[in-house]
């Protein structure tokens, strides 16, 4: 009977514990997660995929909603419409904080948090500035033809006064953000319903969003923060080798030393190591390019560059074609990105001191190395092509010859050269020359 009892006992204590275990892992189950992210940089079609990746992942946790942390000088047009397109899908609500202190949203940053459910910023951020802007071939803010300017403006305020209202905030500000290029302090656009809130941390966002309704495709949702918990949602280690690829100052140089390196491979065969180096950068720099808007006839005109470097190496051009490699090159550079950000176009010091440390290059380094190489040799066996010497024994057609003081065995061409006739060489292979009579030369 004593056993029995004792048996019931541990059957109940496992009974007990097993229902606290269940009771504490339902308990941290329905503790709610709420995803952090944060968008720092330019706008571009890494962080698009960042961004839309993240909000997936949100939605299949069913998160209460998502916070992406923005700051950005804006950035290209189609990476942004993407952004804003996932944004206004969202099954979850996307809260977007400008922050921290310092930040802004910018350009394309404006549209995204235009688009946002709930708009934050921080003390000290600024947002707006959201007018288009082309790029010339100089690289730097141009002015487009005035038919295509406006259909580029109107379409962008067309979109921003769009998401505007569907988020109840101030269509005519939004409008001025692209027409006339207006921005707003985080104080300035809670009072001008430009953001719905200013908070100046995580934990004061989070007190403010309680309880605030949002409006999601499916229906109003109303937001409860409390107990939730952070979870920081950061990218990929390749989504950020990716990100940091996207740079076009980064694919400029990565396409200039690839090229490099694959010259020197081509002009040294078998040295192996700048033509793995350099198709390696290769490769980078197209798949960099693969993330920008590239103009194609740039890279034309940096592949010309370089073309003309080496035939000013091997061709006396009086430095024509070094001239024409310097402009080629700079003109490449300056054309590479195609977008209407600045965030995107390259700088002009990067261009000017690459095009003119290749151009050094090639004229002074690989020119010397041509020249060198054309330089008569003065040591070792080839030295003694065309030297004169004395038959010791008759050759017939093999015999013994002294060249300067030095006895060698001899094979004689174009007939028998007699004792004592002077010869000259013409071939060496190891310890035998091959001579001919001074006489037939």
């Amino acid at each position: 009977m004593s056993r029995l009892k004792r048996n019931l006992r541990v059957v109940l204590w496992g009974l007990t514990l097993g229902a606290l275990a269940l009771a504490l892992s339902s308990a941290s189950a329905q503790t709610p997660e709420v995803l952090l992210v944060e968008a720092k940089g330019t706008v571009n079609p890494v962080m698009a995929g960042f961004l839309g990746r993240a909000i997936a992942q949100a939605e299949k946790g069913n998160a209460p909603f998502l916070i992406i942390q923005l700051d950005t000088p804006g950035g290209l047009d189609k990476s942004m419409r993407d952004i804003v397109q996932r944004i206004l899908s969202s099954r979850v609500p996307i809260v977007v904080y400008v922050s921290p202190p310092g930040a802004r949203a910018a350009s394309a940053g404006a549209f995204i948090t235009m688009a946002a459910h709930v708009a934050a910023m921080a003390p000290n951020t600024a947002i707006g500035a959201a007018h288009p802007v082309s790029i010339g071939s100089q690289g730097q803010p141009a002015t487009p033809d005035k038919t295509m300017e406006d259909k580029v403006v109107n379409d962008a305020v067309a979109y921003i006064k769009s998401t505007a209202q569907m988020r109840a905030r101030n269509v005519l500000w939004a409008e001025k953000a692209v027409r006339e290029s207006v921005s707003a302090t985080a104080q300035e656009a809670v009072e001008q319903r430009i953001v719905d809130l200013m908070a100046t941390d995580v934990p004061g966002l989070l007190a403010s969003l309680d309880g605030r309704e949002v409006k999601l495709i499916s229906g109003p949702v109303i937001l409860n923060t409390k107990g939730v918990t952070l979870k920081p949602l950061a990218m990929t280690p390749w989504e950020e080798f990716l990100f940091i690829l996207s740079d076009p100052n980064l694919a400029f140089m990565l396409l200039s030393l690839a090229m490099l390196g694959l010259f020197l491979e081509l002009s040294n065969p078998g040295a192996i190591l700048p033509g793995v180096v350099g198709g390696i950068l290769l490769i980078l720099a197209l798949f960099s390019l693969g993330s920008l808007p590239v103009n194609w006839a740039a890279v034309m005109l940096i592949a010309l560059a370089f073309i003309l470097f080496v035939l000013e190496v091997f061709v006396a051009s009086h430095g024509i074609l070094a001239v024409g490699g310097v402009i080629s090159l700079i003109l490449g550079g300056m054309m590479l990105v195609q977008t209407s950000s600045p965030a995107f176009s390259i700088d002009r010091r990067l261009i000017i001191g690459v095009a003119a440390a290749m151009a050094s290059f090639f004229l002074f380094v690989v020119g010397a190395m041509v020249k060198a190489r054309r330089l008569r040799v003065f040591i070792g066996r080839e030295t003694m092509i065309g030297k004169l010497g004395v038959a010791r024994t008759e050759l017939n057609p093999e015999g013994l010859v002294f060249i300067d003081g030095e006895r060698w065995i001899a094979l004689a061409e174009g007939g028998p050269v007699a004792l004592g006739e002077q010869v000259k060489v013409t071939k060496i292979e190891g310890l035998k020359v091959w001579v001919t009579s001074s006489k037939q030369g």
